[in-house]
């Protein structure tokens, strides 16, 4: 199709439209192959989520009455409304969107502190070695792990928190670079492993959620284990690992979604 004689038809730039449509095209074909096109990485789109919705938890506890002291001892009942998981409320009213956002709520400035600081460190390199498609579903996929092993492990205590992922990203990486071998594989390796360390050290100093941890790192490792390192086995699984990605994203999507409409 000559798309600039058809803007031009319609009275508009056809030049400028036929540009952006190439260049639509262009990030298209990216995305297909398992790339992307885009300047900003999901880890910074989910660092962002996680600060966005920390902000509206301070300002309904602040509305609630609590004043500023949700900034770093949120109560309960905000907690849960902000998405914690809950089991009894996934169970009993099948609210299962908290299996998702749980990982996007923090108790506070200094748990969401540390783990982003976790996020910003972690994430970024891993997904440029794995990919846009293949590091948000490793996240997702991660996070449903940690949450489900608090099923059996206490079913009854609220949850929040982005460590169950971030022990994920932690354990794929630690199986996937020991599989590549080499110095700078090693390197990446031993990284990830304190990494694991410092952030098992501090769960322990505020009493943070060891069967998220052991969910999530696990899972990661046995991502890690099986995740194409060749180039060219990654580009013949590209079709699985886009169609991972697109349901990872319409299922965080449509849980945050779900949780916004829960306040209405």
């Amino acid at each position: 199709m000559d798309w600039k004689k058809l803007f031009d038809s319609i009275g508009m730039n056809g030049t400028k439209w036929q540009w952006r449509i190439i260049r639509w095209q262009h990030r298209a074909g990216q995305i297909r192959k398992g790339n992307n096109p885009f300047d900003i990485s999901a880890s910074m789109i989910l660092l962002y989520v996680n600060l966005g919705l920390f902000t509206i938890l301070v300002l309904r506890g602040a509305m609630s009455g609590h004043g500023m002291s949700s900034i770093l001892t949120p109560d309960s009942r905000t907690l849960v409304e902000l998405g914690a998981q809950w089991w009894p409320l996934v169970i009993d009213h099948g609210q299962w969107w908290r299996c998702v956002t749980y990982a996007f709520t923090h108790g506070g400035l200094i748990h969401l502190a540390f783990n982003m600081m976790v996020l910003y460190q972690v994430g970024p390199q891993l997904e440029r070695e794995i990919g846009t498609a293949g590091f948000t579903f490793l996240y997702l996929f991660t996070a449903l792990a940690a949450t489900v092993l608090g099923l059996f492990w206490h079913p009854g205590i609220i949850v929040v928190g982005a460590s169950g992922a971030l022990f994920g990203l932690i354990g794929f990486s630690v199986t996937y670079f020991h599989r590549i071998g080499g110095h700078f594989a090693h390197a990446q390796r031993d990284f990830m492993l304190k990494w694991a360390l410092f952030a098992f050290v501090f769960g322990l100093l505020v009493g943070a959620d060891n069967a998220a941890h052991l969910g999530g790192a696990l899972s990661g490792a046995a991502l890690g284990a099986i995740f194409p390192i060749s180039i060219q086995v990654r580009r013949t699984l590209a079709p699985l690992i886009n169609g991972l990605f697109i349901a990872s994203v319409i299922t965080i999507a449509l849980s945050l979604g779900l949780l916004v409409a829960s306040w209405l």
